[in-house]
């Protein structure tokens, strides 16, 4: 199955300092690529589980007694790696978004490059889609969606659209919502707005932030002391809630001071952020958004 080269493969696997006997979590395995590198550092006895919702991304398993897939959200990571018998792991490393296959099979309807029906579900056994939320949710809804997750300043006027062509028939396609809101997409920036949008409805559909948000409050009671976290993330939305995180433990306001003015946080952050270079990116088009992000537990 074809999946393209991870993104940052060395830093973001660098970032987790591997001790070869370790045990390492990659919660987005994909096509298993950041996986493969973390195996080649370890030693016998070190340990990789990894997660990945998706049931495409099974057919990519790795035969390796070392290896472990769980085909679930990271979501529930404490849980799932106590089920397992791992209550404290060396380092967790996260790819987050959409995966290259996603984007590449046309009928999972992730991409604007294809005419599909509106599915967008990245685990494909959920019933609710993109259609469900095109289709079934009031003005008010679609426009919190589209202004929050897409950051459209036309979010209103793109609601009121699709709720009216909803009265003529279902919005079923790509090409049936283009033609909904195409009073709002000039042809020199269409190909921009409809990535906006098809990100604000594939993060509704997915609960990508919410998904985000319990994973990262895991990770602290999940690692070991000095156990690193090494994320990559490709929008704004999702990079502030990483940084927040990593920086204080907190996804909004300040950490309160104690009586001495100091302030505890749960990680230190390793280095500032790191960005693919100029030629990863003509390599691979898909990491130009990309920034990592590596923290380390106290």
């Amino acid at each position: 199955m074809e999946y393209h080269n991870p993104v940052l493969l060395t830093e973001t696997v660098d970032g987790l300092n591997i001790e070869p006997e370790g045990v390492y979590v990659d919660v987005t395995f994909g096509g298993g690529g950041h996986s493969r590198e973390i195996l080649s550092r370890l030693g016998e006895k070190g340990k990789l589980i990894a997660f990945d919702q998706d049931v495409d991304a099974l057919k990519n398993t790795i035969d390796d007694p070392r290896f472990l897939l769980i085909n679930e959200n990271f979501r529930d990571i404490k849980r799932l790696l106590r089920f397992y018998g791992y209550k404290k792991v060396d380092g967790i490393l996260g790819d987050f978004g959409v995966s290259s296959h996603q984007f590449d099979v046309a009928e999972r309807g992730f991409s604007t490059r294809f005419e599909a029906d509106l599915d967008m579900r990245m685990n494909q056994t959920n019933k609710f889609s993109a259609f469900d939320v095109v289709n079934k949710y009031s003005e008010k809804q679609l426009k919190e969606v589209l202004l929050q997750y897409g950051e459209l300043r036309s979010a209103l006027g793109m609601a009121r659209l699709i709720v009216e062509a909803r009265k003529s028939g279902l919005i079923k396609t790509s090409d049936d919502l283009k033609k909904a809101i195409k009073k709002f997409l000039p042809g020199h920036k269409e190909n921009k707005i409809l990535a906006q949008i098809y990100q604000a409805i594939r993060i509704e559909v997915n609960q990508e932030l919410e998904a985000l948000k319990e994973f990262l409050l895991q990770t602290h009671e999940v690692l070991k002391p000095k156990g690193r976290l090494s994320l990559i993330s490709y929008h704004s939305l999702e990079d502030r809630l990483v940084k927040r995180y990593m920086r204080n433990g907190l996804f909004e306001g300040e950490p309160e001071k104690d009586v001495f003015g100091s302030v505890e946080v749960p990680f230190k952050l390793v280095g500032k952020f790191i960005i693919p270079s100029n030629e990863e990116i003509k390599l691979n088009n898909r990491a130009r958004s990309a920034k990592l992000r590596i923290a380390e537990k106290l």
